[in-house]
């Protein structure tokens, strides 16, 4: 108690001095409407500075779960344009009814837990498995393209072969052509991987965009793949290209998986006089 007051004898001018200029500058902008203004307009600055700061920092913490709401926003569109394509408009301009021509694909929204990318066989791992209808064979995609097959799955998550293996053999076209290849990694760069046995005729040229071409029962047609990198001509017996993919393979998130409900029909009906 007395080095309180201690300090108030010690300071006792600064003190008085610190509440007179209080009480000056609280005349001054209460009023002056210049002053008062020109205060009111600093504190909302400062103040909306602060804000702003602080919902940047918000942001940027809670991007995980926005990009997670993204995803599944963008599954339930998807879901709504297959459903919406099934509607589609005959030759003599007829709109078929959807029990007549029925949706063929449903998306469904996985988060990657595990990745692999600098191995020769390289797999994936997803949080979505049986329980939400994931199957062996089921095509894996993004935004960007594609990213590989699902090979394996259990009650919860599943397995996925990555376009990043060496097993992996994709059917791929060149964009807007009928000209068809066989999709492979050789296991050596990431980033490339070789799109073989496309017809000679085949106008290729570097920067020519790649995608699925549809001829299986995997991948739905024209999923973006990559673009053309290198042009190995002088290879006279696969006509092989280099294809640079538009997916950064090493920094990979959410994921859409493909079910084709035609593929059980199709697989039927192509193995009967096998």
């Amino acid at each position: 108690m007395q080095q309180i007051i201690y300090f108030f004898q010690k300071f006792k001018y600064f003190l008085f001095f610190l509440v007179l200029e209080f009480i000056a500058l609280f005349l001054i902008f209460n009023n002056l409407s210049f002053h008062k203004s020109k205060f009111v307009n600093s504190a909302n600055t400062i103040t909306g500075g602060l804000y702003s700061q602080s919902s940047n920092i918000s942001e940027y913490f809670g991007l995980k779960k926005e990009n997670k709401l993204l995803a599944e926003e963008n599954t339930r569109l998807k879901n709504l344009l297959a459903k919406s394509n099934s509607n589609l408009v005959s030759k003599d301009s007829t709109i078929l009814d959807t029990l007549n021509f029925n949706q063929k694909y449903t998306f469904t929204t996985a988060k990657i837990i595990n990745n692999n990318y600098s191995k020769d066989f390289n797999f994936i791992t997803i949080n979505k498995g049986e329980k939400q209808g994931v199957q062996k064979e089921m095509a894996v995609v993004n935004s960007r393209g594609v990213i590989g097959i699902t090979e394996n799955a259990t009650n919860n998550y599943a397995r996925v072969q990555s376009i990043l293996n060496k097993n992996s053999k994709i059917n791929a076209r060149l964009k807007n052509s009928n000209y068809f290849g066989s999709l492979g990694w050789d296991g050596k760069d990431y980033n490339t991987v070789q799109l073989s046995d496309i017809p000679r005729q085949a106008p290729l040229k570097i920067g020519d965009t790649i995608e699925t071409g549809g001829k299986s029962t995997i991948f739905p047609e024209g999923i973006l793949i990559g673009t053309i990198s290198e042009i190995n001509k002088g290879n006279s017996a696969d006509n092989k290209v280099n294809v640079t993919l538009f997916n950064d393979m090493s920094n990979l998130g959410y994921v859409y998986i493909i079910k084709n409900f035609d593929k059980l029909e199709i697989k039927k009906l192509e193995t009967q006089n096998e």
